[in-house]
């Protein structure tokens, strides 16, 4: 069953740090480009960052450069995002989504259901 499980959201300080996590089942992870959104309450979902398969290529939506990290490891499934010094406007709840990047998998995309992190002093 194919599965995406995101994880580590909470509630942080201005200028704290998480680090979401979000694994992979079911499918062949290397072969997908991974991708974490975002939406805040009343605001449609944004590109936060993405990752290519091998993790050689990343970009990352102008607000959070310089912030935000993303990572990938194959061997483990997983896609992290390590987020610093957040700021309130990153309050929403994350989304991981994978997109398939080679021959056969084009077209194919799975989204998680979503880790709320909220930002508030």
């Amino acid at each position: 069953q194919v599965q995406l499980v995101e994880s580590g959201g909470g509630l942080v300080q201005p200028g704290g740090s998480l680090r979401l996590s979000c694994a992979a089942f079911g499918f062949t992870f290397r072969s997908y480009v991974m991708s974490w959104y975002r939406q805040a309450p009343g605001k449609e979902r944004e590109l936060v960052a993405s990752i290519s398969t091998a993790a050689d290529s990343t970009n990352y939506v102008d607000s959070v450069k310089g912030r935000f990290t993303i990572s990938r490891d194959n061997a483990k499934n997983t896609v992290y995002l390590q987020m610093n010094s957040l700021k309130p406007e990153d309050t929403a709840a994350y989304f991981c989504k994978a997109v398939g990047a080679t021959r056969g998998l084009y077209g194919t995309n799975y989204w998680g259901k979503g880790t709320l992190v909220t930002v508030s002093s």
